[in-house]
């Protein structure tokens, strides 16, 4: 039986920067038309579920897909769940920042890149993380153990989210693919965070509601780990 909420980690769709290239940073860029299909698209999969709070990078992007994927919610901006602060780099093409002496830093040992005029990256994966694991308390105490939430924000965020709940070293996060509008599901245990799903762009979302338990079966604690890999969401 599943005791702690669900956290639902939603990137934004592709936006008119993703389409041509370039990084877009805190510029405020928009959603493209593939990118509003993408939100419309995963607003079908998440509107099957209720969610009780539902939080957001204040940046234009992540609000166009919530505005396009659940248009009755009432999102709250979180400022720590904003992109990463590339600072020179924004608005650059990626094909030309390749060519910069500190992008072998940023692929090969991102706990060191500093973007100039920006931010590092181990402070971005920080207060990320931070915001996340404060938001999920919160929900936890505001709405019980079975709540479901999500928080709409970027893709290096969530990927610094998830190395973050694997146990696994900034270094190793270029490792994480997050595409537009794809899911990726996180559960915070006391004992460990397990990760449910990642880079998920077309399931069925409703498994994740945890179901009621059954009268009379004992249940291993929440923290544990399912032994020979368990019977699935859905049993």
């Amino acid at each position: 039986m599943v005791t702690v909420a669900t956290l639902l980690l939603l990137r934004h769709g592709r936006t008119t920067a993703n389409a041509a290239g370039g990084l877009a940073g805190r510029q405020p860029v928009e959603l493209d038309e593939t990118g509003r299909d993408q939100a419309a698209a995963v607003g079908e999969r998440l509107r099957l579920l209720s969610c009780a709070t539902v939080v957001t990078s204040p940046l234009v992007r992540c609000r166009q897909t919530l505005d396009l994927a659940l248009p009755e919610a009432v999102p709250v901006v979180e400022e720590g769940l904003t992109e990463c602060g590339y600072g020179s780099w924004e608005g650059q093409p990626l094909k030309q920042l390749a060519k910069e002496p500190l992008w072998p830093v940023v692929q090969q040992h991102p706990s060191a890149a500093v973007f100039p005029g920006g931010e590092a990256m181990a402070t971005m994966a920080a207060r990320a993380v931070a915001a996340v694991r404060t938001w999920d308390a919160r929900v936890n105490e505001g709405h019980g153990p079975d709540a479901v939430w999500l928080a709409c924000t970027h893709g290096d965020v969530i990927k610094a989210i998830v190395a973050d709940a694997l146990g696994l070293h900034l270094d190793l996060f270029q490792r994480i693919v997050v595409d537009p509008a794809s899911v990726t599901v996180i559960r915070y245990t006391p004992l460990r965070p397990f990760l449910v799903r990642l880079n998920d762009t077309g399931g069925d979302l409703t498994a994740l509601v945890p179901p009621p338990p059954k009268r009379g079966r004992r249940s291993a604690a929440d923290s544990d780990a399912a032994i020979g890999g368990g019977a699935g969401a859905g049993a």
